[in-house]
């Protein structure tokens, strides 16, 4: 990996509603380095696609934004929406959840995997087409150039995924943003859309940030792991300490919380209590109400601290400057 492509400092984002300013991300700084493939996982709700959302510059007019958004030097927040939008499917690119909804029922695919080429390239719509067609195989759209000019309709959940996907790098994107990409998938599609992701970023050169709920999807994807609670950044760390030395508290919920084969039955645990109200937080860390170990000073918000190599935690459990506590007991 290279330095960073993605910088993100002190990015919070709340919406307008009747009752005043709800907060859906709360002072996330995140560095994303060229080549990686990073997960940001947490429960719905969490504020995963609304960070996407700011980097992408597609939060509507009712979102109060602070701080920083970096992408390669360039303040991504001090753009014009004519410079935003010729970032959008150049240089950035999404894949969202629903590929139904993301492709216009009235045109074929081809045509529009072509049209995103011809909208950030002067090509002529023969040329676009032969790239767009290339795409589609790529991206492995069985019989392509039969399928070309067939609706969305025509095809399975999958097919259209690879449509979309194949969309999002018809420009060869630095960064690629997959919300949930495989979610509305079954197990074996599904599988084969993360396959795909990784052979395109390799092939590409791809920079992916993928937003998940499912810890399985991140461990067969993702180089990192980042973790959001309630608005906040919680954790950071490589794939592999994730699973076997999670630090923060609610990371150990979540894990704990995952069926597994290897785990006995009758001991899956559920994290108890509520998401807090972040129309009206509480203060510091919002996971302290459900936590087994909160204390007082997690009325105060905590500070990320540096557990181990690129494993970073916030949580009053590790004071900076002291050894973390053993959480084993109690």
């Amino acid at each position: 990996m290279s330095a960073s492509l993605l910088e993100i400092r002190d990015v919070s984002v709340s919406f307008l509603s009747d009752g005043g300013f709800v907060s859906a991300v709360s002072n996330v700084t995140l560095d994303v380095a060229a080549g990686e493939i990073i997960g940001i996982v947490g429960e719905s709700g969490c504020g995963k696609t609304t960070l996407a959302m700011a980097v992408m510059g597609l939060l509507p007019s009712s979102a109060r934004i602070e701080g920083e958004i970096w992408f390669r030097g360039t303040n991504l927040f001090g753009l014009s929406e004519s410079e935003r939008r010729k970032f959008r499917g150049e240089q950035i690119a999404m894949v969202f959840q629903d590929p139904l909804s993301s492709l216009d029922p009235s045109f074929s695919v081809g045509s529009q995997v072509a049209e995103t080429i011809r909208t950030h390239r002067r090509l002529r719509r023969g040329d676009a087409r032969r790239q767009a067609l290339g795409l589609l195989r790529e991206v492995g759209i069985p019989s392509a150039d039969v399928r070309f000019d067939d609706p969305p309709h025509k095809f399975s959940g999958g097919m259209r995924q690879r449509v979309v996907i194949a969309a999002s790098i018809a420009n060869d994107p630095a960064l690629l943003l997959a919300d949930e990409p495989t979610t509305a998938l079954d197990v074996t599609i599904q599988a084969q859309i993360l396959v795909l992701l990784r052979d395109l970023a390799t092939r590409h050169n791809t920079t992916i940030i993928l937003i998940a709920h499912d810890f399985g999807v991140v461990a067969e994807l993702c180089d990192r792991v980042a973790v959001m609670y309630a608005g906040q950044l919680i954790e950071v760390a490589p794939v592999a300490n994730i699973f076997e030395h999670p630090l923060h508290p609610y990371t150990k919920a979540l894990l704990a919380a995952m069926p597994s084969v290897e785990r006995p039955p009758g001991t899956l645990q559920v994290i108890q209590g509520q998401v807090p109200d972040l129309s009206a937080p509480p203060p510091g860390c919002r996971f302290a109400p459900r936590c087994a170990y909160r204390m007082d000073q997690c009325q105060e918000t905590p500070i990320s601290v540096t557990e181990s190599p690129g494993h970073e935690v916030a949580c009053w459990l590790y004071p900076p400057g002291m050894p973390p506590v053993d959480q084993t007991t109690g």
